[in-house]
C-alpha cells in the first residue's frame, strides 16, 4: 500500500505542477480559450491558484523525501482535495456540466485517499 501511495503522490504532484505552471505562465487570453472559467476570476486569483497547486505538489513529495515534517504530506493532500472540490463546484455552478467537473472530482478523490491514508493507517 505504501508503494501505491508513493505512486499516487508523484502522479498528483506531476498533475498539479503542470496545472499550476500553466496558470502562471500562460497568457490570460489563451487560458480563457482553453478554460473559459478563467474569465470569471481576476488574474491575481488564477495566479494564486497556480501557486497553491505548485506548493501543494511540493508538499506531497518533499516532506516525505526529506523526512522533515512528514505530516505535511497529508496536509498538502487535504489542501489539494479542498481546492479540487471548489474547482468542481465552480464548473457545476457555471453550467459547464459534469464532463468539465470530472477531472477535478477525480483529483479530489485521489487527494482525499492520500490524505486519509497518510493521516491514518499508512503514515510516513
Amino acid at each position: 500500500m505504501n508503494m501505491l501511495l508513493w505512486i499516487l503522490a508523484f502522479v498528483l504532484a506531476a498533475v498539479f505542477v503542470g496545472s499550476g505552471t500553466a496558470k502562471l505562465l500562460t497568457a490570460r487570453d489563451q487560458q480563457i480559450e482553453r478554460t473559459p472559467y478563467v474569465e470569471d476570476f481576476p488574474h491575481s486569483v488564477i495566479l494564486g491558484i497556480g501557486v497553491l497547486e505548485i506548493l501543494g505538489a511540493l508538499g506531497l513529495i518533499l516532506p516525505a523525501v526529506t523526512g522533515v515534517g512528514p505530516i505535511l504530506v497529508a496536509l498538502a493532500a487535504a489542501g489539494l482535495a479542498i481546492t479540487m472540490v471548489f474547482a468542481a463546484v465552480v464548473h457545476i455552478r457555471r453550467g459547464d456540466g459534469l464532463a468539465a467537473a470530472l477531472p477535478s472530482i477525480v483529483l479530489a478523490i485521489l487527494s482525499v485517499f492520500v490524505a486519509w491514508s497518510r493521516f491514518g493507517p499508512y503514515p510516513l
